[in-house]
C-alpha cells in the first residue's frame, strides 16, 4: 500500500509538529514533504500532491473538502517573534506594505490589523523574504518564520503581529494547523502522538536549528516553549473563528466555512 504524503514547512516554529515524521515514530507511516514556504504546503494539498499538510489557516477557507486535525496547531498567546511587520515609519503612517510571498495567513492578518484596527488602507505587494528589497520601495515589510527572526532591527519600527492581534482581541492567534484531504492520511498517521513526541524533543530541535540560524540554543528553546503554542484548544478556536469572520468582512475570503474536524480517534492511533 502506498504511504500517505504529508507536507509541512521547514521553519523552526513548525519543527516540533514535524519531528516525529522525520526522526520519530511516524517516520515509516508516511512520505514527508518539506518546504520552507507554508504557502507551498497548502498548494501541495490543493493540487493533490499531499494527503495532509500543515497549512496556513486562511487556506482552509480557500481549499474545499478539507478536515482539520484536532488538538495540534502553530499558535501564539503572546509575542510570536517570527511574524513581524518591520517598518521605516510608525505603524499609523504605513502606506505601502511588502508581503512575504511565503505567507498567506499572516498576509491576511496584517490587512486585518491595518484595515480594521488602525483604519488604514495601504497598498500591498508580494516579495521574496529579503527585507532590503522589500523596503526599497515600501514603507513596511511583513516577514514570517526564520527570516523574521534574523532581521536587523536597527532603525526600524518592528511590530509583532500576534501581539497586535491579542492587544485588540484578547484571544490567541492560530497561524497553521494540520488539514487532511483524504481519509488515508488520517487513517495511517498519528498526529497527536507526533505532537507530543516533538514537544518532548524541543531541546534537540533547538540545538539543530541553533547551528542553522546562528542563534543561541537556549533562546530557541524559550521561543518554542513560550512564544509558540502547539495546542488547538477552545480558546485558540475562538481566536480562529474571529479571524475567519474578520477576513470575510475585510473581503479576504469569499465565503465562511465552519471548521470541520476529523474524529479524535482518527487523529490518535
Amino acid at each position: 500500500m502506498t504511504l500517505p504524503y504529508i507536507a509541512a514547512s521547514s521553519y523552526l516554529n513548525a519543527a516540533p509538529l514535524c519531528y516525529s515524521f522525520i526522526h520519530g515514530s511516524q517516520k515509516d507511516r508516511c512520505r514527508f514533504l518539506s518546504d520552507a514556504a507554508p504557502s507551498r504546503c497548502a498548494d501541495l494539498l490543493r493540487e493533490g500532491q499531499a494527503d495532509a499538510a500543515l497549512i496556513p489557516v486562511i487556506e482552509y477557507q480557500r481549499i474545499k473538502g478539507l478536515r482539520i486535525v484536532p488538538g495540534a496547531c502553530v499558535s501564539s498567546r503572546k509575542s510570536v517573534r517570527s511574524v513581524l511587520l518591520a517598518s521605516k515609519t510608525p505603524i499609523e503612517q504605513v502606506r505601502r506594505v511588502a508581503l512575504d510571498i511565503s505567507s498567506r495567513t499572516s498576509a491576511a492578518l496584517i490587512q486585518i490589523i491595518l484595515g480594521r484596527f488602525y483604519v488604514l488602507s495601504p497598498t500591498y505587494e508580494t516579495f521574496p523574504p529579503r527585507i532590503q528589497d522589500m523596503l526599497e520601495t515600501n514603507d513596511a515589510a511583513l516577514l514570517i518564520g526564520d527570516p523574521a527572526m534574523l532581521i536587523d532591527r536597527s532603525g526600524l519600527h518592528v511590530y509583532d503581529l500576534a501581539e497586535e492581534w491579542i492587544k485588540h482581541t484578547g484571544l490567541p492567534f492560530v497561524f497553521a494547523f494540520w488539514a487532511c484531504r483524504s481519509d488515508r492520511a488520517a487513517g495511517e498517521v498519528d498526529f497527536l502522538t507526533a505532537k507530543e513526541e516533538g514537544i518532548a524533543n524541543i531541546s534537540r530541535i533547538a540545538e539543530a536549528y541553533s547551528a542553522e540560524l546562528a542563534l543561541p540554543g537556549e533562546d530557541l528553546v524559550k521561543y518554542l516553549t513560550e512564544n509558540i503554542n502547539f495546542d488547538l484548544d477552545e480558546l485558540s478556536l475562538q481566536g480562529l473563528r474571529l479571524y475567519y469572520q474578520l477576513a470575510l468582512e475585510c473581503g479576504l475570503i469569499d465565503n465562511l466555512t465552519e471548521p470541520v474536524f476529523i474524529p479524535n480517534d482518527e487523529a490518535r492511533r
